[in-house]
Parts: structure tokens; C-alpha cells; sequence
């Protein structure tokens, strides 16, 4: 299943651990993969901007056209006045939701814990 040459070569650009994860592991990709993944119908770009209301025009439209570079998202537009461009998942997507799922769960599980931490870490001042 795992190729063990790419696990030991971590280091390397052409590691798929790597090169994947740089992609889809920040922050914006992680929060419209998963908005697109709670819709069974196509969203609008304002439509997903009002669901993620922190992120700027500027890095959703980046954030877009990176996910459907990787096949995680379709674009649509529609040839209408005014125009209408609308997202929606792809099964490479949905193969990938129930691991950030997973991850999501774990995050809401550990979150407590690891704030305590945090302010035990900065309470100690950082002495090290």
C-alpha cells in the first residue's frame, strides 16, 4: 500500500506525503473542502465566501483554483449575465473526506487538552 522508498525520502520534493499535503493541509483548502463537502449541490463563490466568512476574495479565488488544479474541486461557470460560476466536490474529494474527517474529530477531541498546555508552556516562560 505505502511505498516505503517515498517514506524513507521524506525530504524529497517528489514525496507524495510531501507534495500532497503542502497543498491541501492549510488552512483555506481544509475549510473549503470540507464547506463543499457538507453541500449535496454546487455552491457559488459568494455562497462559499459568506460560509467561510474570514477568508479574503483573493485567497478563495486562490484557494479554488489550487484545488481544482488537484482534481479536488470542479468549476462551473454558466455563460449568463451577470455570470455564474458554482463549485462542487469531485470524488477524489470525497475519497479524501472520511481522513480529515478523522483528523477533525481528533482536533475537537485533543482541543481542551492542548490550549491547557499551551497556557502551562507560557505560564512556565518558555524556559529552556
Amino acid at each position: 500500500m505505502t511505498n516505503p522508498v517515498f517514506i524513507r525520502d521524506l525530504t524529497s520534493p517528489e514525496c507524495p506525503i510531501r507534495n500532497v499535503l503542502a497543498r491541501i493541509a492549510d488552512k483555506w483548502s481544509l475549510l473549503v473542502l470540507y464547506t463543499l463537502s457538507q453541500q449535496n449541490d454546487p455552491m457559488r463563490f459568494k455562497a462559499l465566501q459568506r460560509a467561510i466568512p474570514d477568508i479574503s476574495q483573493k485567497m478563495l479565488t486562490s484557494t479554488l483554483r489550487t484545488l481544482e488544479q488537484d482534481g479536488f474541486i470542479v468549476r462551473k461557470a454558466y455563460a449568463e449575465v451577470p455570470p455564474r460560476v458554482e463549485y462542487q466536490s469531485t470524488e477524489r474529494a470525497a475519497s479524501l473526506m472520511p481522513h480529515l474527517n478523522a483528523l477533525f474529530g481528533w482536533a475537537i477531541d485533543h482541543m481542551q487538552s492542548i490550549l491547557r498546555d499551551r497556557e502551562v508552556y507560557t505560564a512556565k516562560g518558555n524556559e529552556s
